[in-house]
């Protein structure tokens, strides 16, 4: 297949991609056919059709294919013999940087090989991908190491194919550019340069460069390249603007002739309007009302300038050092409130870009003279702690200068403000570092004036305070002071003080002359109240005697109200319906205390030690269901500010006696000659009479115990009987009794014997000593205590 321009279709493999519709077909045709071969599979012939830039003319007569099978065309493909083709066909030309693709694709075989290889045998410089009956080498990026001739090798078997490809690459990436040496400026020559950056291959560039329609030059790049490499080519014309030249346009044309090959641009072009500019000329100024002014006064200067484009104006001043100051960049330049050192010269300039040119103006101003005020007047007094402001005012100056000195140049301690013609000098807080003559001084042009104020200070802020040592207590002495706080100067300062209209006390401070600090002044009385005196007013006055400063007030006074109290006497308290009261009844205790103001009632009840258990705030206390252990000590206090007064009253509860036992010891039986103790003891009752008796048809013996206690030493027959103890007090009585059983010495012959007597005698010690100790141990447990029968009661 020497050549791949013929008019008839090579049986190529047949390509059916999976986007395409059901209907068409398309057969791998040459690109250079650049024809589309389209099959209608749903009709019963198809036909196949090419179109190409010239007629193809067919080895034989057109033919018609019936029937839409794929298993036909199968049977075509195969029958085919082995064959190699590449995409692109013979040669590609890419811009350097592109991504390209060679595709090698065989037909009439099912697994081919492939290899790729240069022509000069040069590394491949890209990736190779196979697939099926393709094989794929892709360069990202192409460049310059790329260019070469491709061979593609396919092997099927014993067969081998090959098919070369020839990679060219150009550099033409952007629009030429257009530079300038300078600002177009009529009359001054200025030459344009135009650039073709990155082209390749340069030898077949050409450009050229155009003002309006006129061509300017032209320049082919036709020197051989000594190397591989992308080249930035330019051109440049020198010419001299025009007035002519405005609005016209430059044109740099850049064209790269590769004729043989199909690629886009092949022609770049960059256009640029021309802006041609004019320098400045034919300054002006003209200055309304004067050159000539009074200091306060004001001028205005307007200035004008010619050029292309329209200058822009600048005012500046030329100071002494021939250096200029800018003003303004407006063409009106207007000074208001004029002073002497705004005379000098003046300097409009009209600039644009392509240069300037200026003019000058003298202006003289001349001095006019000024007053200066200064408030609140010569002299200020003013209340330490204040805010006070001193101000100095111009009039006839429309700049002045200010500046503020004490005049024994001590520190300012103050805040300075100026605006135009006026400054302040703020002293806040004024204290005793302020207490100077300031002055003022003002500087318009080159004259001074100097003003001065006086600032005096007092303190008297608050009204005299009045205190006392107590309350005030009917016949206690007590002392009231008079407090006049943060006064200055105290040494001008009189107190008094008054009760009703008597002056009870006077004082004067005479004593702190030529003090400089806040003092803390007091006058103090010591008197003793009445109740007569409830109701009187205490007037305490200060005075602060500083007739040459104006100030208000002067004098301040504070009143007191005195109300003298009484301490409280007199309490008693009123028990109903006793103090001694049965148990489970109710009793109140009624407490009132005289005094002023009214006291206030307290009730307590004293504990064991002697401490004060609170119980009520109400001069009435109400026990109800009372019971034994609510006897003791209720106390009564009557409080107020004055004092404390106190009132006890004790109550007693009494119960019935209770819990009665009669006992004898060792026991209710015993033997004749042997020591008894009968005992009778009642729980938990104070004040418990207790008798013991011996109950007989002749009558009750009440036998003489001591603490319910009554011993029979060698008890004798005539000793049994019925015992009787009756426990009683005011309340009521209890009884109990019991039966003492005495065995004679005759029924008990072999009872005793002589080991038996030294037991006997022992029994007789250890008996009362047991019974006694019992006897206190019980007592011990008993809650009141116990009153005994007195002896005429207990006789026999």
């Amino acid at each position: 297949m020497e050549s791949h321009r013929y008019s008839a279709v090579e049986p190529l493999f047949p390509v059916w991609p999976e986007n395409l519709p059901d209907a068409t077909l398309f057969l791998g045709i040459h690109p250079s056919h650049q024809s589309t071969t389209r099959w209608d599979r749903k009709k019963s012939f198809g036909t196949i059709m090419f179109s190409s830039q010239r007629q193809l003319k067919m080895p034989r007569k057109m033919f018609v294919i019936f029937g839409a099978s794929n298993i036909l065309w199968m049977v075509f493909t195969v029958s085919q013999a082995f064959k190699i083709e590449t995409f692109p066909e013979n040669k590609i030309v890419a811009q350097i940087g592109d991504v390209v693709s060679l595709t090698c694709r065989t037909t009439g075989c099912e697994l081919p090989s492939f290899s790729w290889r240069t022509h000069l045998d040069s590394p491949l410089n890209g990736q190779v991908r196979n697939e099926g009956s393709n094989s794929t080498l892709t360069m990202d990026p192409v460049g310059f190491r790329n260019e070469y001739s491709y061979l593609c090798t396919a092997i099927c078997g014993s067969e081998k194919r090959e098919k070369g490809i020839q990679v060219e690459i150009y550099s033409f990436p952007k629009d030429p550019e257009i530079h300038l040496s300078g600002p177009l400026e009529v009359g001054k020559p200025v030459t344009v340069t135009c650039l073709v950056p990155d082209v390749y291959p340069f030898d077949r560039l050409e450009m050229n460069l155009l003002k309006g329609n006129h061509l300017l030059q032209n320049k082919d790049f036709v020197e051989p390249m000594e190397r591989k490499s992308l080249e930035t080519k330019s051109l440049e014309v020198t010419f001299t603007p025009t007035n002519e030249d405005i609005g016209k346009a430059l044109v740099c044309q850049a064209k790269l002739h590769i004729d043989e090959i199909d690629f886009k641009p092949k022609e770049r072009e960059t256009t640029k309007k021309l802006q041609v500019y004019i320098s400045p000329k034919n300054t002006v100024i003209s200055v309304n009302p004067s050159t000539r002014l009074q200091e306060g006064g004001s001028v205005t200067m307007t200035c004008s300038s010619e050029g292309l484009p329209a200058p822009q104006i600048f005012w500046s001043k030329k100071l002494d050092n021939g250096n200029l100051q800018l003003l303004s960049g407006n063409s009106t330049l207007t000074l208001i409130a004029m002073r002497t050192e705004d005379s000098g010269i003046y300097v409009c300039e009209g600039v644009n870009q392509v240069g300037k040119n200026g003019k000058e103006v003298e202006l003289i101003v001349q001095e006019k003279p000024f007053t200066v005020e200064i408030s609140p007047g010569p002299q200020i007094v003013a209340q330490i702690g204040d805010s006070v402001v001193l101000t100095c005012g111009v009039t006839g100056c429309e700049s002045p200068s200010f500046t503020w000195r004490t005049q024994v140049d001590s520190p300012l301690s103050g805040k300075v403000k100026t605006e135009g013609s006026k400054s302040t000098l703020t002293l806040s807080p004024v204290g005793f570092e302020n207490e100077h003559s300031y002055l003022c001084t003002v500087t318009c042009g080159r004259k001074k004036v100097e003003k001065g104020i006086k600032v005096d200070l007092y303190s008297f802020p608050r009204d005299p305070e009045i205190e006392m040592s107590g309350l005030p207590v009917n016949g206690n002495p007590v002392t009231i002071s008079c407090r006049v706080p943060n006064v200055y100067p105290s040494d001008r300062l009189e107190i008094e003080l008054l009760k009703g209209e008597s002056i009870i006390g006077n004082k004067n401070f005479l004593e702190n002359i030529d003090k400089k600090y806040l003092e803390t002044e007091s006058l103090d009385m010591t008197f003793i109240p009445t109740t007569e005196d409830t109701g009187t007013v205490l007037v305490c006055l200060a005075k602060l005697h500083i007739d040459e400063m104006e100030f208000e007030p002067k004098q301040r006074q504070s009143t007191q109200t005195l109300y003298v109290n009484v301490a409280p006497r007199d309490t008693t308290i009123l028990v109903s319906p006793s103090s001694i009261l049965e148990e489970g009844s109710s009793v109140n205790m009624t407490c009132s205390s005289n005094g002023l103001p009214a006291p206030k009632i307290l009730w307590s009840r004293q504990l064991n030690n002697g401490h004060l258990q609170p119980l009520s705030e109400n001069s009435t206390l109400t026990l109800t269901s009372t019971k034994m252990e609510d006897s003791g000590v209720y106390v009564c206090e009557g409080i107020n500010q004055a004092g404390i007064d106190r009132k006890e009253v004790e109550l007693i509860i009494q119960v019935a006696p209770k819990d009665i036992q009669l006992t004898a010891f060792p026991s209710e039986s015993v033997k004749e000659g042997d020591t008894v103790i009968i005992s009778c003891t009642c729980g938990n009752v104070p004040k418990t009479w207790i008798i013991l008796k011996k109950k007989a048809e002749t009558g009750d013996t009440v036998l003489q115990s001591r603490d319910g206690a009554y011993t029979i030493h060698k008890v004798q027959l005539e000793d049994a009987g019925v015992y009787e103890c009756e426990s009683k007090n005011e309340v009521g009585l209890q009884l109990r009794s019991l039966t003492l059983d005495v065995k004679g010495r005759g029924n008990y012959q072999d009872y005793f014997s002589p080991e038996l007597l030294v037991l006997y005698c022992s029994s007789s010690l250890i008996i009362p000593a047991i019974g006694m100790i019992i006897y206190f141990a019980r007592r011990a447990n008993m809650k009141g205590s116990y009153s005994l029968v007195e002896a005429q009661k207990s006789k026999v």
